[in-house]
């Protein structure tokens, strides 16, 4: 066993992994642990990765490990931090996003607040807590950008509240058009609800109508209750039951669940396979033009 390997495994990598790490990354039979392979891990780990995190995205992304320290990683997460994202979340970053260590970040940086500022009003700041919550939002083309955007306000929205929707769930730019407007028809048409709960609940478009939304309205609407979209959506399956069993419904839950869960979008982004994302032509796109 060579010595990569062997502090590849003692970190925690998978023996079973090995071989696969290998097969989509010879290259690290040649890399020196001192120099290249440690220095790496404990880099990430200094951000607040824990080093069998670390250990996992090397199973499923071996190639991180090419990304040059000195050249590309420091600098990036420099990047990250002159753009207004917290030292706390870059770890959370790194892991939806391992990618983000490698591409030409600051360039990408630029280009997307650019983009974020003018269309939607996102400030500074704000674009910082939405690369936190969907870093893919950095390869985010403009024409898709657009799109959503475009629809939103077509849906009734004024920019303000959309830039507020954006920054609470930056995944709006990158879901599906199809599932988003039939979302919003079912809303309008049978959910009775003012518009301003779409704003405080931007997450609605993330779930599935079927199998969730109108399911769940329909046992609500069947026992008489008031609530807000984030307990009615914001919870799991058995969660949900469980409500289902209450006479009333307590102003302080009410209260506790007005914001989506962002680990289920996480685990999404942890799921999706590679040529998913590189075919997805909602990313890296260079249409400038505006979508009607």
């Amino acid at each position: 066993m060579s010595t990569s390997v062997a502090y590849l495994v003692g970190i925690g990598v998978a023996r079973r992994q090995i071989g696969g790490v290998i097969t989509r990354f010879p290259e690290v039979l040649g890399m020196r642990v001192g120099k290249i392979i440690k220095p790496f891990v404990e880099h990430l780990q200094g951000i607040g990765l824990q080093r069998l995190a670390v250990a996992r995205m090397i199973e499923k992304k071996p190639y991180v490990l090419g990304f040059g320290l000195e050249e590309r990683v420091k600098p990036n997460i420099e990047a990250l931090l002159e753009f207004g994202v917290r030292k706390e979340a870059l770890a959370s970053i790194v892991i939806q996003y391992p990618d983000v260590l490698g591409v030409e970040l600051r360039e990408k940086l630029v280009e997307q607040q650019s983009l974020f500022e003018s269309s939607i009003l996102v400030s500074g700041d704000d674009f910082g807590r939405v690369i936190e919550r969907m870093p893919q939002a950095i390869s985010l083309g403009r024409a898709a950008v657009l799109k959503h955007v475009n629809f939103l306000t077509g849906c009734g929205f004024l920019l303000s509240p959309v830039s507020k929707m954006v920054v609470g769930c930056p995944q709006l730019l990158a879901l599906n058009m199809d599932i988003m407007k039939m979302n919003f028809e079912y809303f309008k048409n049978e959910m009775e609800r003012d518009l301003e709960e779409l704003v405080e609940f931007p997450a609605f478009f993330t779930y599935g109508l079927e199998s969730t939304i109108r399911y769940r309205h329909e046992i609500v609407a069947k026992k008489g209750f008031t609530c807000s979209l984030a307990w009615l959506l914001n919870c799991s399956d058995a969660k949900f039951d469980e409500r289902m069993k209450y006479d009333t419904i307590g102003v302080e839950e009410m209260e506790d669940d007005n914001s989506f869960d962002k680990d289920r979008f996480v685990e999404q982004v942890q799921d999706e396979d590679d040529e998913d994302m590189e075919e997805d032509s909602d990313y890296d796109d260079t249409d400038d033009e505006f979508i009607e």
